[in-house]
């Protein structure tokens, strides 16, 4: 059985944090649009992944008026925790008057979903097996998908946001040759482990000749921890034990809590960026675009920014007929893209090269030392640090 539902002006695909926060800026400019999301909203809003709202992004929702109904967390301290070699260094960096704060993506999810449904928002969960067709040429795109009746439904649009990372289908329907992929992929992995262990601070990061080692708050009685590892590593490998006698060796100290391990997960650190965001009407926005390794803590923050820019372009478009800002999408965001991006390589590769050798060699472990220590040590490069982790640059 097949429908063809309705006409819409956008329709968008995924509603992860970019297609979310998207969709709630067109309903407030009275532009309107369908979400669709092949998952439930129970596994929508409880999918843990890390999050920090930096000020750029913070001032985003504020100039939306969205910021008291969906900004939440704790506020930035002007501080990280380091551990090196087992020593207790924390470093303060000059922040300016930034407001950035660091929130669980879950609950920006959830916030954006409750906000965006009372306010008459047409969200679609459980939508199967999605395909998007005429994308380019004249006709209207149409965006096929199954519901949880089993029913076809069709819903014809002026344009498509495909807000569905990486492996979605919306960058996968752009035909070969019309994207270029930029990749750089840095050589090791991490283990991702979420516990039900407290955190003493926000964040805590070891560097050792072991490699790096991360801890970070997710609520009061949870962490996350990180350990860099061999691409060719495994789960299985990390059985529980192994996991708390690494995060000891690394940090240089013992876990006052061994609390149960939930959750394990191998995560390959990369870089990626296709080139153009776009493709006839379809427009890539978030992780279907652009990937940055987690280290930076900036791939929440250039998800909202591509929605910040396309909302703007489609409501020129909508009222003005000016198609100027959906021509410059593309350009716009990337420009803002590797400018993240040069901060994430240069971050992670600070991290990582400072403690072990193995990967890079011992002359880019010392040339990593004399730069981190640099930070310490220079108010310039303390500062400009600052910017790029707050957003404020």
């Amino acid at each position: 059985m097949s429908v063809v539902d309705e006409n819409t002006t956008v329709v968008i695909v995924g509603s992860g944090v970019a297609g979310l926060a998207l969709g709630n800026f067109l309903l407030r400019s009275g532009i309107d649009c369908v979400v669709l999301e092949k998952r439930s909203r129970t596994y929508v809003e409880q999918r843990q992944r890390a999050g920090v709202i930096d000020h750029r992004a913070a001032r985003m929702f504020r100039q939306w008026g969205l910021e008291d109904r969906v900004l939440d967390g704790v506020p930035f301290e002007p501080v990280l925790n380091f551990r090196i070699d087992g020593e207790t260094r924390p470093y303060t960096y000059l922040a300016g008057d930034g407001d950035g704060r660091f929130c669980p993506q879950q609950v920006l999810v959830r916030h954006l979903i409750d906000v965006f449904v009372s306010d008459g928002g047409d969200l679609r969960f459980d939508a199967d097996d999605v395909s998007l067709e005429s994308v380019s040429g004249d006709e209207r795109p149409l965006v096929r998908y199954r519901d949880s009746t089993g029913t076809t439904r069709t819903v014809s649009c002026d344009f498509i946001a495909g807000c569905d990372g990486d492996r979605g289908v919306s960058r996968a329907t752009i035909p070969s040759g019309h994207l270029t992929r930029y990749a750089h992929d840095y050589g090791y992995a991490w283990l991702t482990v979420l516990a039900e262990v407290p955190a003493n601070h926000q964040s805590m990061m070891a560097i050792h000749s072991r490699g790096f080692a991360g801890q970070f708050a997710r609520g009061p009685e949870a962490s996350r921890f990180y350990l860099q590892c061999p691409l060719d590593s495994s789960t299985a490998e990390w059985t529980d034990e192994r996991i708390w006698e690494e995060i000891e060796t690394r940090f240089g100290e013992p876990v006052k809590t061994r609390g149960e391990i939930s959750s394990k997960q191998l995560v390959p650190l990369r870089s990626v960026v296709h080139d153009p965001m776009s493709h006839g009407r379809l427009y890539l926005l978030g992780d279907a675009a652009h990937i940055v390794p987690p280290m930076s803590a900036k791939g929440m923050n250039l998800a909202l920014h591509d929605a910040d820019v396309f909302a703007k372009a489609v409501i020129r478009q909508v009222e003005e007929r000016d198609a100027s800002l959906l021509d410059a999408y593309s350009s716009t965001c990337l420009r803002h893209v590797w400018n993240y991006q040069a901060f994430a390589a240069w971050f992670t590769d600070l991290m990582h090269d400072s403690g072990d050798a193995s990967y890079q060699g011992e002359f880019r472990r010392q040339i990593a030392r004399a730069e981190f220590d640099r930070l310490y040590a220079s108010e310039a490069a303390n500062r400009l640090f600052g910017e790029f982790l707050t957003g404020l640059n």
